[in-house]
């Protein structure tokens, strides 16, 4: 009787440990990220932008929220500020973000879909934005190294 209870308490503990690493599949994204390049594909035309040089941008998130604050490093150059943020839902390698906070108006309120990859320090974010009342429909590629907890 004792060895069935152990034998018992060994299978939920093995079942217990499956299930864990099978419900814990999201990726770790939490810190903040530091854009390396970003490629947009409008109208099957690809442009890929170098973010190595006179542009900066991060991308932070919580377990909830992200935000992302872009800049040009040129001290003369004060219209290049762009920030957003807003809420995120992460399944797998499934990343939803609804936009709740833009300069342009018409991107709030709408929700992105993206795959996301991590491979040590690189996080590659993939997916479209359409936004009708922007005339906005293209595919993007960005590339992110992690540069804080």
């Amino acid at each position: 009787m004792k060895l069935n209870i152990l034998a018992l308490l060994g299978v939920f503990c093995i079942l217990s440990c499956t299930s864990k690493s099978e419900n814990h599949k999201d990726l770790n994204i939490q810190g903040t990220w530091q854009l390396v390049s970003a490629t947009t594909i409008d109208k099957g035309k690809s442009e890929t932008t170098d973010y190595s040089g006179k542009l900066k941008m991060i991308k932070m998130f919580n377990d909830t929220h992200f935000a992302f604050l872009k800049h040009s490093l040129d001290p003369k150059d004060t219209a290049s500020f762009d920030a957003g943020g807003g809420t995120f839902v992460l399944k797998g390698d499934n990343y939803t973000e609804h936009l709740e906070y833009y300069k342009n108006k018409s991107w709030e309120g709408k929700t992105f879909n993206f795959t996301l990859a991590i491979h040590q320090d690189t996080l590659i974010q993939k997916g479209v934005e359409k936004v009708e009342a922007a005339g906005v429909d293209r595919t993007i590629i960005e590339k992110y190294i992690k540069v804080g907890p």
